[in-house]
């Protein structure tokens, strides 16, 4: 691999692409094209795998775990060489959408006493410390894992679209009480927040998150060896806010998200790095001319993403070993400059 296609962060080697698994069909022949993408990413140099408990009704995960097990047993790959991700938050159905989803919910959570009506945000979203519990386990089994080395709280801002930020506050410190007894108990690494919206609003938003809010409430649950540490937001060529939005709080002013991240020791991944499929054509002519050594426009949109300063892995799904094919070519290739990255924001 070219210099600075790995990075370290907390005792961990992470590549600074990964390979995503939101979108597809829930069928076998989706499960298969993962699978087997999942393999050809690990033995292409592309260790960082990310998932969700929600992602294809629990099929994403199942075929990310049956990959590790096949990588395991063929010698691609050691257990300790893989960095795999997961979120809970969301409300998921097994393998499909039941004929009666409410019959289900009420089946699988509400009567064995998981989660009550009121612990529901949207309709959809939970993060009381039972329910991440039920849902640690099920990621635990559907990947086949002892340690899920990074687990989220999934889209946490979902809550403030309901609850009080006071409130919201709440829940987020009993979330981080059970996340870090999790990893007193080996069953995560690292833990975090995987988000859409939040880390990208202005202050004033009613879904608005703060990294140093965050962050300080982990410090208060759990002191300065705290296990809060990654986070993770979109950040493409079309959606730049981590980089130029202004709106983090910290004790010299307001500066980006990047920075704040990076400020309270945090490594971030990126989601919707080619802005699911939408930056991988007709990119601008110049972009050619800064972003060499590449020869698609989805390679120049990645290699922009992980190039970033404060970004650790650029996170882009692929379901198909020929769009993998086609984006480790970067594995190869070393990440652009920061005075590169600055200069196609026209910085001084």
């Amino acid at each position: 691999p070219a210099a600075g296609h790995f990075r370290q962060f907390n005792g961990l080697t992470y590549s600074s692409l990964g390979l995503g698994t939101y979108l597809g069909e829930n069928n076998d022949e989706t499960d298969d094209l993962y699978t087997q993408a999942v393999l050809k990413a690990l033995e292409s140099g592309i260790n960082v795998l990310d998932t969700a408990i929600n992602y294809r009704n629990m099929r994403s995960e199942r075929a990310v775990g049956r990959a590790l097990q096949q990588a395991f047993a063929l010698g691609l790959v050691k257990r300790e060489e893989v960095v795999v991700a997961t979120k809970g938050g969301y409300l998921p159905f097994d393998g499909r959408i039941p004929d009666d989803p409410q019959a289900y919910i009420e089946h699988t959570y509400i009567t064995p006493g998981i989660f009550g009506v009121g612990d529901l945000a949207a309709g959809c979203h939970c993060m009381t410390p039972r329910y991440l519990a039920d849902q640690l386990e099920r990621s635990r089994q559907n990947l086949a894992l002892e340690t899920i080395d990074v687990y989220y709280l999934h889209n946490l801002e979902t809550q403030l679209t309901e609850i009080s930020r006071d409130e919201f506050m709440i829940r987020i410190r009993t979330a981080f009480e059970f996340l870090e007894s999790a990893c007193r108990d080996g069953k995560i690494g690292l833990y975090g927040v995987a988000t859409w919206n939040g880390f990208r609003q202005n202050l004033s938003a009613k879904d608005y998150l703060s990294v140093t809010a965050l962050a300080g409430m982990a410090y208060q649950v759990s002191g300065a060896g705290h296990h809060f540490r990654v986070i993770q937001l979109p950040y493409n060529l079309a959606q730049p806010e981590a980089y130029t939005l202004f709106n983090q709080p910290v004790q010299e002013g307001r500066v980006s998200f990047l920075k704040a991240a990076a400020e309270h020791g945090l490594y971030v991944m990126t989601s919707a790095s080619i802005l699911q499929g939408a930056l991988i054509r007709d990119l601008p002519v110049e972009l050619k001319k800064i972003l060499t050594g590449l020869t698609t426009d989805a390679q120049r949109a990645l290699q922009f993403v992980r190039s970033t300063p404060g970004v650790g892995t650029a996170l882009v799904g692929m379901k198909h070993a020929a769009h993998v094919e086609e984006n480790v070519h970067l594995v190869q290739v070393p990440p652009v400059s920061a005075g590169t990255i600055r200069s196609l924001y026209k910085e001084p």
